[in-house]
């Protein structure tokens, strides 16, 4: 007796065994993400354009995926970054497949969450390494490892109105540096009344650090250390300085007073990420052909022009039960050419994909811009971008850095508002101070 219910004890054991593997060959999906015939729905969070950018990819990506589906949430940048800390501290509770990172805070979440995200470099995204520019695969990279897929950038560039240059008789092509700019600036101001450049001069600092960048330094050096002491960006404070000075920069408030500074026509100039062109486009529709761009002008003969603003790449937290499907996904859309450039034409995400940069849309000039190829412009630009070092102190810097220029223009000295933002950071952080 004993021996017979064993036996069908075993036979259900080993049925069961058997089925379960079955089970498991079903739900898997080979590189391609096909041959499964179970749904595997993704979650998203992002925001802005980014929305519509994965939504169209995911069509795409349909075609060959079919069992694979994504819901996106659109909650917002801000919010997008509340939720996710939270849901971090909480060992992953209630995160998505996929979220949008802005570069600046990529360094920041791994190193205060190194479990939190997905070792990209694990799972075989190394192969794309050589496909990307330098500065994107180190605000990417963790000690060389990939935690995000690089994604759109943020070259930048001098938004130029060519009527207001021709007015005054300056040309765009005889600005190659900073001061060949001031004395531009002054003719134009001269001639027409508009301001050099837009800025929020007591709330934000994005002049000042695509100076920094273009230079190869920024708040923080390689090794973490506070670096707002460094000559380089003493030099760009005083720069700045200079321009005030001269009543050449328009002080707005905040981005909307960047817009309608761009829409009236009393700034000569707006210097910005590539991505700004939209909103030219879309704010300042009378103004169609008046525009140009030429590059961020350089501190010394010969010097670097090249410079970033902005940028963020996707990220798949370590709590996701889809992550083989997500990276699918992810990798189909960074790398893949025609998703990237459908990402550009559409929804203005300028691609950090190299191969895109051939393509018809980056050798044609624009129209709005009286023809220029402004694209390829931004295109030639990226290889020669520097890296920025943001660590996960970078929002106390921007605000010490953000004080340090309000005290210069209130007339104190810029190596001595430097000095003592670097002092004050290095209270808030505890981070060691580069002295000079």
């Amino acid at each position: 007796m004993f021996k017979r219910y064993w036996k069908w004890f075993a036979l259900i054991v080993t049925s069961a065994l058997v089925l379960a593997a079955c089970s498991g060959k079903q739900s898997s999906t080979d590189d391609k993400g096909e041959g499964s015939s179970e749904k595997v729905v993704l979650t998203a969070w992002a925001w802005n354009v980014n929305v519509g950018a994965l939504n169209e990819a995911m069509k795409e990506f349909q075609k060959n995926n079919p069992n694979i589906e994504l819901k996106v949430e659109d909650i917002g940048r801000l919010d997008v970054y509340d939720k996710l800390s939270t849901g971090l501290a909480a060992g992953g509770t209630g995160l998505p497949d996929i979220v949008l990172v802005e570069d600046d805070r990529i360094h920041g979440y791994v190193n205060a969450f190194p479990k939190g995200f997905v070792n990209l470099s694990e799972k075989g995204f190394d192969q794309y390494k050589d496909v990307f520019p330098p500065f994107k695969k180190d605000l990417t990279s963790v000690d060389g490892k990939f935690y995000a897929m690089p994604f759109d950038a943020g070259p930048t560039g001098m938004f130029y109105r060519t009527d207001l240059f021709e007015k005054a008789g300056v040309k765009a092509e005889d600005i190659e540096t900073w001061d060949d700019f001031l004395a531009a600036a002054k003719k134009i101001k001269e001639a027409t009344g508009a301001f050099a450049m837009p800025l929020d001069k007591f709330k934000d600092d994005p002049i000042f650090r695509m100076m920094l960048n273009q230079r190869g330094v920024y708040y923080f050096d390689q090794d973490g250390n506070i670096d707002l002491t460094n000559p380089k960006a003493v030099e760009a404070m005083d720069m700045l300085k200079k321009f005030d000075e001269a009543g050449l920069i328009k002080d707005v408030d905040g981005w909307n007073g960047v817009v309608s500074a761009t829409v009236d026509g009393s700034v000569a100039t707006v210097p910005f990420g590539a991505w700004y062109y939209g909103t030219i486009v879309d704010q300042a529709k009378d103004t169609n052909g008046k525009w140009g761009v030429f590059l961020l002008p350089a501190f010394e003969a010969d010097g670097n022009r090249a410079a970033n603003l902005g940028g963020s790449s996707w990220m798949i937290p370590a709590s996701s039960k889809h992550v083989d499907e997500a990276y699918k996904f992810l990798e189909f859309f960074s790398t893949t050419k025609d998703i990237q450039l459908m990402a550009m034409e559409k929804y203005g995400l300028f691609p950090s994909l190299a191969s895109a940069y051939d393509s018809e849309l980056f050798t044609s000039g624009v129209e709005f811009f009286g023809g220029q190829k402004i694209w390829e412009l931004f295109a030639n630009e990226m290889k020669d971008i520097p890296t920025a070092y943001y660590t996960n102190d970078y929002a106390v810097a921007l605000d010490e850095a953000i004080k340090a220029q309000a005290d210069v223009f209130n007339g104190k000295e810029p190596k001595k508002a430097l000095e003592e933002a670097a002092k004050r950071l290095k209270d808030r952080t505890k981070r060691e101070m580069n002295t000079y």
